[in-house]
Formats: C-alpha cells, sequence, structure tokens
C-alpha cells in the first residue's frame, strides 16, 4: 500500500470549519435564515461552511424504516436529514433551489467555502427512484427491501447504474451550484472505489474540490478523501473530561494513530458493535493524514441528553477548545458553539440554538475566545503547516504539553485537561527556549530551564519560543 498521504488544496490544511444544521441554527431553520448569519461566522474567522443535507428527505412514516435513534428522539418526524428521498432537489423545509444558491454565493462573497453533507449509504423506502429503478437498493430473495444500516433501505453498490447516477449527483451540485466539496457520511461503509472514481470525475471540473470522509478507513485517504474524523481522538478526549481517563491517554491515542490503528475500544463508541467484521480493518493512516478535530457535532449534541457545557462546564470545554486550535489538523466548530449554546438538540426536530446566550457574559466570552483561536491559527504558520512533537512533563495525569514548529517558528502549548490545579515541571528541548504568550487562561510559568508552571483546573497557555537554535530572535508575524 502506498504510505502517503494525497495532496490537497493549499487552503485546505489552514480552514476553520463550522458545521451548519439548519433546524437548530435560526428560529425558522431556513436557508434564508441561516444567508442572514453569515456575516456573523466570516467575523469569526471561519473558512468553510459544512452544511448538513439539505436534499429532500424521506417523510415516510412506516416506523420500521426508521432509526432507533430516530424512534428515541419522542419527535414523531418522519423526516429524518440523513433519510434520503431525492437527491437532486432541495428540502422545502429548508427552501428553494434558489435560496441554496444564495446562500452559497453569499458564503463565497464572504470568503468562505460550502461542503455538503450527502449521504449515500442508504436512502428512504421512498426514495423518487425506487420505482423506476428498483435494483438501486439491496431486496431479499423474495425481492423486497430490507432494512439494514439503522433500519433505511440500503444502497446497491453492485449496480453500475447507482453508481452513476451518484456520481452525476456530485457533479450536479458543483456544476449548478458552486458548492466547493462534500462531507461523506459513513464513507466507510461504500466501497473504496467507488469514493475513488468520484475523486477522479470532481477533480476534473473543480481541481480544488474538498473531500470530508466520516470514516475510520485509513486507505481513503490514498486517493479519495483529504481528510477523516478522528473518533478515536475524540472519544478519548470525552473521556478524559469525565474523569474517566488521565490526560496522557490522548497522547497515547494520538501516538497510536500516528503508528497505526488506534485501539478498537476507542471506536466501539461510534459504531454499531453488533455488525461483524464492521471494526476488522487494521491498517497504518498514510503519512501525511490529515483529520477533523472537534469536540461536538450533530452526532454528539443529539445522543447527549445535555449539551458539553452542562455535561463538562464551560472551563473545561474553553481547554478542549484550546487543544482542538492548537493540534495537527483542521479544527471544526459546531452549531452554536462559539456562543456556549446549551440548548437542547435533535437532528429529527427543531431546536434553535439560543443566540441570546451570545449576549450574556458567558457567550461573549466564549465568542471572544473563538475568535482569538481561529486568528491565532490564521496567523501562525506552525498551527497549519508544523509539526508536533509532545514534551514530556511530571504531571502527565493531569497535564498535556507539546510544541508545534515550521520553519524555524515554535508554539509552546502546554493544557490542564482536569478539574483539579496543579503545578507541572516542564523541560524543554534545547532548541526551544522561554517562550512568550499568545493566549492563557489561568496559567503561569516561571522562565528559566526547567520551566515551572502553575495551572488552574483546566488551564491552558500557548507562547511562541523567542529564540532559534541559532541564538537569533524569532521576527514577530
Amino acid at each position: 500500500m502506498t504510505t502517503t498521504a494525497r495532496t490537497t488544496t493549499t487552503w485546505l490544511p489552514e480552514s476553520i470549519v463550522y458545521q451548519v444544521y439548519l433546524r437548530a441554527f435560526t428560529p425558522e431553520g431556513t436557508l434564508g435564515a441561516a444567508t442572514a448569519r453569515l456575516p456573523e461566522l466570516a467575523d469569526l474567522g471561519v473558512d468553510i461552511l459544512y452544511l448538513c443535507p439539505v436534499c429532500v428527505h424521506d417523510d415516510d412514516p412506516r416506523e420500521e424504516f426508521w432509526s432507533p435513534r430516530q424512534k428515541a428522539s419522542g419527535c414523531g418526524n418522519p423526516k429524518n436529514p440523513y433519510r434520503m428521498k431525492d437527491y437532486y432537489a432541495v428540502e422545502p423545509e429548508y427552501g428553494t433551489d434558489a435560496d441554496l444558491q444564495e446562500f452559497i454565493d453569499t458564503a463565497h462573497k464572504l470568503g468562505m467555502r460550502v461542503l455538503l453533507d450527502i449521504v449515500f449509504l442508504h436512502c428512504g423506502p421512498g426514495a423518487v427512484f425506487i420505482d423506476e429503478h428498483p435494483d438501486f437498493v439491496e431486496r431479499d430473495e423474495q425481492g423486497n427491501i430490507t432494512p439494514a444500516d439503522w433500519g433505511f433501505p440500503k444502497l446497491n453498490f453492485a449496480n453500475p447504474e447507482l453508481r452513476e447516477y451518484l456520481w452525476r449527483n456530485l457533479e450536479y451540485w458543483i456544476t449548478d451550484f458552486g458548492v466547493d466539496g462534500y462531507r461523506c457520511d459513513v464513507s466507510a461503509s461504500i466501497p473504496l472505489d467507488f469514493w475513488e472514481e468520484a475523486r477522479r470525475r470532481l477533480e476534473a471540473i473543480a481541481p480544488e474540490v474538498v473531500m470530508l470522509s466520516e470514516s475510520h478507513r485509513p486507505e481513503e485517504q490514498l486517493f479519495a478523501f483529504d481528510v477523516s474524523y478522528s473518533f478515536a481522538q475524540t472519544e478519548t478526549l470525552y473521556r478524559i473530561m469525565k474523569g474517566e481517563a488521565p490526560a496522557s491517554a490522548f497522547r497515547r491515542e494520538w501516538e497510536a494513530a500516528k503508528a497505526g490503528w488506534p485501539s478498537e475500544a476507542a471506536c466501539k463508541h461510534f459504531y454499531v458493535p453488533e455488525r461483524p467484521g464492521f471494526l476488522s480493518i487494521r491498517s497504518a493512516w498514510p503519512r501525511g493524514s490529515r483529520f477533523i478535530r472537534y469536540i461536538d457535532n450533530h452526532d454528539l449534541a443529539h445522543d447527549h441528553p445535555e449539551r458539553i457545557e452542562t455535561l463538562w462546564g464551560p472551563d473545561a470545554v474553553k481547554a478542549a477548545l484550546a487543544l482542538v486550535f492548537t493540534l495537527d489538523g483542521i479544527p471544526m466548530l459546531y452549531n452554536g458553539q462559539e456562543v456556549a449554546d446549551a440548548a437542547r438538540h435533535t437532528i429529527f426536530g427543531k431546536c434553535p440554538i439560543d443566540w441570546a446566550n451570545g449576549e450574556r457574559p458567558a457567550g461573549r466570552e466564549r465568542r471572544d475566545l473563538c475568535r482569538r483561536l481561529c486568528a491565532l491559527r490564521h496567523a501562525e504558520p506552525a498551527l497549519t503547516r508544523g509539526d508536533l512533537q509532545w514534551l514530556d512533563n511530571d504531571q502527565p495525569e493531569h497535564v498535556l504539553s507539546f510544541v508545534r514548529s515550521y520553519e524555524g517558528r515554535r508554539l509552546l502549548i502546554v493544557l490542564n485537561l482536569t478539574r483539579e490545579s496543579t503545578h507541572a515541571t516542564l523541560s524543554l528541548p534545547a532548541s526551544v527556549t522561554t517562550p512568550s504568550s499568545l493566549m492563557q487562561n489561568g496559567t503561569t510559568i516561571q522562565p528559566g530551564t526547567p520551566l515551572q508552571i502553575e495551572m488552574d483546573a483546566y488551564g491552558y497557555w500557548v507562547g511562541r519560543s523567542v529564540v532559534l537554535e541559532t541564538g537569533i530572535e524569532e521576527k514577530a508575524p
């Protein structure tokens, strides 16, 4: 197997992603209302808008074709946004083709790109193509549509006509609407050669197209996808924040992903354990693989009765965001996270973001933090193109410490991921001297070798090295 990830567009590693779920993003839950809020996201520093599925949702009322999560939500809404009826039309609940075009055009004018969320593993039982193409979905020996993953009819990728139908769909949203790429739902459960051919076709019409894989399959970054989800590391971070694992567990999981495949235990939370072989792939991530870093998304927000603002507390969320924005990979914010939204969330009903929280002290503080993190990432190439080197400290159960480096520029990051204050000692490598602070919360560093660090609960510190190996002072950006 080729061991190096495919090259990608120059702007992707330098980008910040924001996930928009329309039903929750505004009280109206429409594309038009969302478009009116786009200047706020541009001002925040967002570069890419990842828009949850906008194609027509299947409204078939038969509950045998509902997912377990859909049934448990209590919303009684058959229109699951991840159960598709028409891949070529905009969901009327959200608006019209013209409304989607206006959303995309406005985003582009503001300097942001748009990714559409596509759902090709399954469809709804009322999908528009089923009568004309009954072999587009898998069937039992009697010819009946068989509920498969999550209760939905599964698309039949053994059918070349279905493949052509879906490839043309990917081309359609680019040629007719100008979208910049796709987030591909559960892509690992779809044959890899489908995605590789899709990539070839899309690059022919849009050379800078971006493909985001919701996947645990490392081979996808060889030829098909630009970036994958960091499932194992996100799960490990959740365990740390709940007090179920030491901070050092995150470093171990990060190193495991670089060396090979993350632990099966770390991945089980996301997938369906009763499906034999679903976690059977055990291959190393290619060198240069890229990962989306996040602490919340539509799945996590839906599945937890309380949002992380309540589960973890606002200080813990701030520390986790500082980690997400200073790690290697591409950071992603979710729907209202920038105002510390704690409102109930479900993908099956309308539970709008509490935007009023942005005018309260906690919301204003969070917006300021997110804006500063976005600005820091845009200003420091070490965070977008640099290497990451972990540094040992004498409090590994509480503290993570690492250096990001690029062309002589170095940033030191130290984070306390626990609810206990601590004193840590950190030995810097010879190439890194006492840094100057760029941003910090509840952390004091005493100059010297080794560094002495006083950290409040969930404290963090980001600083720039002031002296290079040559002894020449580093220039500020």
